[in-house]
């Protein structure tokens, strides 16, 4: 840990990450992340104190953060102007409904009579009604 934090690390690339530390420790990452998850806690949080680098993974989490807040702000302009496109568009249905002229009156000379319902089965039988 203290070769990691003065930037002596002589196994490993150097980067303040549990990878590193793990080469450094000449143990298995996944033991580092398991078993001594406590020297692992450790180390980051010396990481943060003692040098002014940023671990990798908070860099990557601050990126992803960033880059959903941009998101957000996108969609909540976007949803922002679909209500007004909304708002638009239900006033103009408003208006050319409103402002629509009455239906002409039913011309009586196109009407065509309707047959006479049956009102029993004999009627049936009568000639015409099939």
């Amino acid at each position: 840990m203290d070769r990691l934090l003065t930037g002596r690390a002589t196994m490993s690339n150097g980067s303040l990450t549990a990878a590193a530390l793990a080469v450094e420790a000449d143990v298995h990452r996944m033991a580092l992340m398991k078993r001594h998850a406590d020297l692992k806690n450790e180390f980051f949080e010396r990481v943060r104190t003692e040098t002014t680098q940023i671990p990798e993974n908070e860099k990557r989490l601050r990126r992803t953060v960033a880059q959903l807040k941009r998101t957000i702000a996108d969609q909540n302009a976007e949803i922002h102007d679909l209500r007004q496109q909304v708002t638009r568009l239900t006033l103009a249905a408003a208006v050319l409904t409103h402002d629509r002229p009455a239906a002409p009156a039913a011309d009586p000379s196109n009407v065509i009579p309707l047959r006479e319902a049956l009102s029993t089965p004999r009627d049936l039988e009568r000639p015409g009604w099939q």
